[in-house]
């Protein structure tokens, strides 16, 4: 595995702690803000939106740009960001810098992405993209709780200028382990960037993505109320339930990357299925401590964790370049702002295990979209389809 792939693992940990760090310091921020707790969550809707609309408008802008040299514009925007994060003394401040943030974040997300197929063989390349994704995992494992530890002894703007330290960090790395390429995969410009979009089956796979982050979701969203008020846990111990899950992302994320290759469309079928029964039977069984728990830790295993599946089958269908990298990472937020928010409709509603069989819903939704590309490459005598990057799937 090259080394660089390890590098860009690094800035996407940057990049989710930053997304993150906001749901740790609500109540600090409010305080030091002059804001209420809502005011502050619309704060992480903001971020959310501004990936998924902003992120591929500056890819776009930075198409032409050899990859390296458009990371390294995109940590200092991040940056630049982070740092208005950290000295904002009003709430204005702060939701432009979330927004920048996003926006930077999200295109991000994508040249990464696209320049980790463009540095691994074929063969290794679902691999190489789990690596790359366990910079994700570990940011939901590791990245919200440090900077939530350190907001809460040091003050939130600690929180801001640590996270800034650690983009620092990561733009050298990326200065010094990362090839310079000089042009992005995939890309002949952005006439054949956006050109691949006229493929149903694109839009067939993106689809997919969304129903699979929006089913998890729609569920992780809502641990902690469906922990303590169904199941019946004490406050103290959801932190280590959620440490549970965290862990099981990052080892589900390790598998599926070993299979993400040559068993894409099963991978994926596989996942859905799982995902719906672990949803369902955690809503048929939250007040079950036991049972609860297998489940929590079930959907951990099987949900952001086809992430190289995922990406896999969305380069193989259009391109690995950076604009379908970055669109698809608008749709995995649009995943994540649908789950969240019909869930909170659905708790009003229905109480608190109805986000739980909206994720299930939301599987077998996804499972859906999937089943047209398993049926014809399960059909005898149907060929193997040669992908973009000119490699022959097996199923």
């Amino acid at each position: 595995m090259p080394r660089a792939v390890y590098v860009l693992a690094l800035g996407i940990f940057a990049m989710v702690t930053s997304e993150f760090v906001v749901a740790g310091l609500m109540p600090q921020m409010a305080d030091g803000l002059n804001a209420t707790i809502p005011q502050i969550g619309y704060l992480i809707t903001a971020f959310a939106v501004a990936m998924a609309v902003g992120g591929p408008l500056l890819t776009v802008a930075v198409l032409r740009v050899p990859p390296r040299t458009a990371l390294m514009v995109l940590f200092a925007i991040f940056l630049t960001g982070n740092v208005l994060a950290a000295t904002a003394t009003d709430y204005t401040t702060m939701l432009i810098a979330r927004i920048v943030t996003g926006i930077a974040s999200q295109a991000f997300f994508g040249v990464a992405v696209s320049l980790c197929a463009q540095l691994t063989r074929p063969e290794i390349r679902g691999r190489a993209i789990a690596v790359v994704m366990n910079g994700l995992m570990l940011g939901t494992l590791l990245g919200l709780p440090i900077s939530t530890l350190v907001g809460e002894r040091f003050g939130w703007r600690a929180a801001f200028w640590t996270i800034s330290a650690i983009t620092l960090a990561a733009a050298a790395a990326t200065l010094l382990g990362v090839p310079r390429i000089e042009r992005a995969a995939g890309g002949g410009g952005l006439r054949q960037e956006i050109g691949v979009f006229r493929n149903p089956g694109l839009w067939l796979a993106l689809s997919t993505s969304t129903l699979i982050i929006g089913a998890t979701f729609s569920a992780f969203s809502y641990f902690n109320p469906i922990l303590t008020e169904v199941t019946g846990f004490s406050t103290g111990t959801v932190p280590a339930l959620l440490v549970g899950y965290g862990a099981a992302t990052v080892i589900g994320n390790t598998v599926v990357g070993r299979f993400a290759d040559r068993h894409t469309v099963p991978v994926l079928t596989v996942g859905l299925v799982l995902n719906a029964a672990f949803l369902g039977g955690f809503a048929l069984l939250a007040d079950a401590p036991v049972p609860a728990v297998v489940c929590m830790l079930g959907i951990g295993l099987v949900g952001v964790t086809m992430n190289p599946a995922m990406v896999t089958r969305v380069q193989r269908t259009g391109n690995p370049g950076p604009l379908v990298n970055t669109v698809h990472s608008s749709f995995i937020t649009l995943g994540i702002i649908l789950g969240s928010s019909i869930g909170a409709v659905a708790i009003d509603a229905w109480g608190l295990r109805a986000p739980l069989w909206l994720g299930a819903g939301m599987a077998l939704a996804g499972l859906a979209t999937v089943l047209p590309d398993l049926t014809r490459r399960s059909s005898p005598g149907s060929p193997a389809p040669v992908h973009a990057t000119g490699q022959t799937e097996r199923v």
